[in-house]
């Protein structure tokens, strides 16, 4: 098993705060055992107050890694398919329209679950949708996830289920099923079915405006000029104080991710002993669902060239594709404000890295991929 050059990792980490990043804090997990964290840098606007390690931060899409947990839970038990069509759950998404030269026709492809957790549905992330502006008109900020959610189809779909890759609302959606087939609501699913389980005390979700969050750390943009500055503390995913966003809508923490990444890279098997899936559905997570034409898509449009993608998770595939050292198989999935989850089931071991900074291409282009190959590479 590989040895970590921690020491480098440290002085990679400081070096990302002196560059400007207001605060990093880093956890490397191994089968079950923490054997690094480093926490650095500010949590206040004014750069005076030290980070601390139970800070709370806007995870944005790292909540989708939760989310494809959760759902993955509901395949296990024999309760949904990844084949079932969505209209079995959600009758909104029978008679869908898809975009074509000569205006919205019918899709001639029913959607099914497995386009929504591969991110290949047809649907984008328009946040200013007619259905969505509708619904939040009528019913503000009691407007419920499945209100939100149902309303998502009155906009054609940009392509036919299954043929293209594009990062859009898809986890949003997997959210409204698991509360149809569970019969709870989504933060009560993920309350009695990860965080509980796994002893994760301080993760739950954010409302659209988030300023009397205690230990929230403050919430950093990257400007036009390259300059990162404060910004409010909202989260824009969170349409309404009712809805539960399964694709951006969690609050966290390193700890509790660490959690979270362990149990995962450990085959479904929490530190506590707690299994919460098999580890041949971790495995079935790590399957790439993507075709040739989406596997072009996730390349060229969001930087992933060598990665394919699983339930709702990137998978390294080609890493020689990229110069990296690392093995094929890792996986996992990052966040708007920065923060990246990869997880090895092979070495069983997770990295989280957490920062909170919107805007910021230089975490996805240069800062995951060195943290990566720091922990995982050769």
């Amino acid at each position: 098993m590989k040895e970590i050059d921690f020491n480098k990792m440290t002085g990679y980490l400081d070096g990302l705060v002196q560059g400007g990043v207001p605060s990093v804090d880093c956890i490397v997990m191994r089968d079950h055992e923490q054997v690094y964290r480093h926490t650095a840098g500010t949590a206040d606007a004014s750069r005076t107050q030290s980070v601390s390690q139970d800070q709370l931060y806007l995870m944005f899409s790292m909540t989708k890694v939760q989310t494809m947990t959760a759902f993955m839970t509901l395949v296990e038990q024999g309760k949904v398919s990844l084949n079932d069509p969505v209209s079995r759950y959600l009758p909104a998404y029978k008679d869908l329209s898809v975009e074509t030269p000569d205006g919205p026709a019918p899709a001639k492809t029913p959607m099914l679950l497995w386009h929504l957790v591969s991110m290949q549905s047809g649907l984008d992330y328009d946040l200013q949708r007619p259905g969505i502006v509708r619904v939040l008109k009528e019913r503000g900020m009691q407007a419920t996830t499945r209100e939100l959610v149902d309303a998502f189809p009155e906009t054609p779909l940009k392509f036919e289920p299954g043929s293209h890759f594009l990062y859009s609302l898809s986890h949003d959606v997997v959210a409204a099923v698991i509360e149809v087939v569970s019969g709870m609501s989504f933060g009560e699913y993920l309350k009695k079915t990860i965080w509980e389980p796994l002893g994760m005390k301080d993760t739950f979700f954010a409302q659209p405006d988030n300023t009397s969050l205690p230990r929230l750390a403050q919430q950093w943009i990257c400007n036009d000029r390259g300059q990162i500055v404060p910004m409010e503390q909202t989260c824009n995913y969170q349409l309404s104080e009712a809805y539960q966003s399964g694709g951006a809508g969690l609050v966290s923490c390193a700890a509790d991710y660490a959690l979270l990444g362990d149990m995962l890279a450990c085959g479904g098997v929490a530190a506590n002993g707690k299994r919460i899936l098999k580890p041949e559905t971790v495995e079935q997570i790590k399957k790439n669902l993507l075709g040739e034409a989406s596997r072009h898509d996730i390349a060229v449009n969001m930087g992933r060239v060598g990665y394919g993608y699983g339930v709702g998770m990137q998978v390294l595939m080609e890493p020689e594709q990229i110069g990296s050292t690392s093995p094929a198989g890792l996986f996992g999935w990052d966040g708007a404000a920065g923060s990246c989850l990869v997880m090895d089931t092979a070495s069983k071991t997770a990295l989280i890295y957490i920062q909170h900074v919107r805007n910021h291409g230089v975490s996805y282009g240069e800062i995951h991929p060195t943290l990566r190959d720091l922990v995982f590479g050769e």
